[in-house]
């Protein structure tokens, strides 16, 4: 092995670990790399013998260790839980104090905050950094999240800044045509410091969870055309390639649009018809939703679009049912483009509506565990890079500009005036899917929450009255200041009221 030490050192070569790997090193940093596996080091740094930083192959974690630059930059992507921990472990005894280890994987927050502590206690540093963008992302440039000790990310900072996404610096559009060896030059990284303890992974938990919905908003529109239009994939696909180039601009509209005009490459119809219908799940969305519901914070179309996962895999089940089940006669709509069109309002105020509701989750998240989250800096930097990266971004960095301490992302000038002037379409498009018994489920919680949240007064009186009639749960009342309960003795014949000390 070269004498010459190594500014990083990565451990796990999947594909994902391959790639970052790539990146790192395409930047002019040398970069060690190590695998369980020492066959699979073997093949990847024999592949890759030029990039302008080099790759450096170990075969063991102390000749790994041996080969770094004090203090020692050290990043994991493998299989997060258990699988992290033990690698942690296993690397401990190779290190020195004030040595930086860095979790690139899809920890969860509560996992992160856990080994920042032990690490901490035990002299070392940690970074927990959500890492988006897939397998092109890592190769290319990346969205990365990174939370933990301020001074390791200090150290850190040049080279997760150097290997994220950039954006121009005007438009806020992702900057490509990077190749291997050749990199992007010039524009704004998608990388900047969260927070302590667990905020790099929670807000690329948030993140996933705002995917789920996005992909399943997508996933109505398409079966809104197909059902209600007959329309074949390629068209849907070329309507899609549209909207991509006004207010839906994003990284998710642009593959659906290929997707939908891909032809089956072992036959001779539309892919899209020959995927089955049963999605699966990695976890996070499930985490975002169960964290929403443990703060009190509603989310509902995020939760809806990991339920919508849900009842697709039952796929027998559903098989069965669909004979069984009486359902209204669908009718064929008329107008298209006009369909198509409001089609196109319901998904862009639906949108708004789950990333209103991810960044309120966020808002009370740093509350929770004592952060201070820029909700400007992090729509900012999944601009470029991250699966959910869109033109739509740019509005929300405005929006925090203009307003820091922004409530709701509905309250916003531009994201209010865009659904006054779209919801009688988002309205209508509800309606149709109802009467002709189409499942809409994140179209339909979107508007729900909307209509919820511009309401003063919801029904609500009545289910706090129902809780203490059964329970003594207590009220507040209109009348009086916040804060102070009373019950009604309700076995009682003369039902007093009392104030709850």
């Amino acid at each position: 092995m070269n004498e010459e030490l190594s500014e990083v050192g990565l451990i796990g070569l999947a594909v994902m670990g391959q790639n970052l790997a790539l990146n790192v090193a395409d930047h002019g940093f040398r970069i060690s790399v190590y695998n369980r596996t020492l066959s699979k080091t073997e093949v990847f740094v024999a592949e890759n013998p030029d990039t302008p930083g080099g790759v450096v192959g170990t075969d063991s974690l102390e000749s790994f260790a041996a080969s770094l630059k004090r203090p020692r930059k050290v990043i994991i992507l493998v299989k997060a839980g258990e699988a992290t921990d033990a690698v942690i472990e296993q690397l401990l005894p190779h290190l020195e104090k004030n040595d930086i280890v860095i979790d690139g994987g899809n920890a969860k927050w509560t996992d992160t905050i856990r080994r920042e502590n032990d690490l901490r206690e035990r002299g070392y540093r940690f970074i927990g950094s959500g890492v988006s963008g897939g397998e092109e992302g890592a190769r290319f440039g990346p969205s990365l999240m990174p939370g933990g000790d301020i001074e390791a990310w200090r150290e850190l900072e040049p080279i997760w800044s150097a290997i994220a996404a950039k954006v121009d610096a005007e438009t806020g559009k992702p900057m490509e045509g990077a190749e291997p060896g050749k990199p992007v030059v010039g524009g704004v990284p998608c990388a900047t410091y969260i927070g302590p303890n667990g905020a790099g992974h929670y807000v690329k938990m948030i993140h996933n969870g705002i995917e789920y919905g996005d992909m399943q908003m997508i996933c109505e529109a398409y079966d809104l055309m197909q059902r209600l239009l007959d329309m074949s994939p390629a068209d849907m696909g070329r309507v899609f390639s549209e909207w991509n180039k006004g207010l839906l601009d994003s990284f998710l509209i642009e593959i659906t649009a290929d997707i939908l005009q891909q032809t089956d490459p072992g036959g001779t119809q539309p892919l899209v018809d020959v995927v089955l219908d049963a999605a699966g799940q990695k976890g996070t969305g499930k985490w975002t939703s169960v964290n929403a519901l443990d703060m009190g914070v509603p989310a509902p179309t995020i939760a809806e679009a990991v339920f919508a996962r849900c009842l697709s895999a039952v796929k027998e089940e559903r098989v069965a049912a669909e004979p069984i089940l009486a359902a209204p006669e669908q009718t064929l709509e008329t107008n298209g483009e006009q369909l198509i069109e409001a089609i196109r309002d319901a998904l862009y105020c639906s949108k708004i509506c789950s990333y209103a509701q991810g960044f309120q989750l966020m808002r009370e998240a740093q509350n929770e565990y004592g952060w201070a989250l820029n909700f400007g800096e992090i729509a900012q930097i999944w601009r470029g890079g991250c699966i959910i990266r869109a033109a739509f971004l740019q509005k929300i960095t405005e929006a925090y500009e203009r307003e820091p301490k922004l409530a709701n992302l509905l309250l916003d000038s531009y994201f209010r005036n865009a659904i006054a002037a779209a919801q009688v379409n988002w309205r209508k498009v509800i309606a149709t899917a109802v009467k002709n018994g189409i499942p809409t489920p994140t179209f339909s919680s979107a508007l729900a929450y909307y209509d919820g949240y511009r309401c003063g007064r919801l029904p609500q009186n009545l289910l706090q009255a129902q809780r203490d009639y059964f329970g003594a749960h207590t009220y507040e009342r209109v009348d009086k200041e916040r804060g102070r309960f009373f019950h009604v003795d309700w076995p009682e014949p003369d039902r007093a009221e009392s104030e709850s000390q």
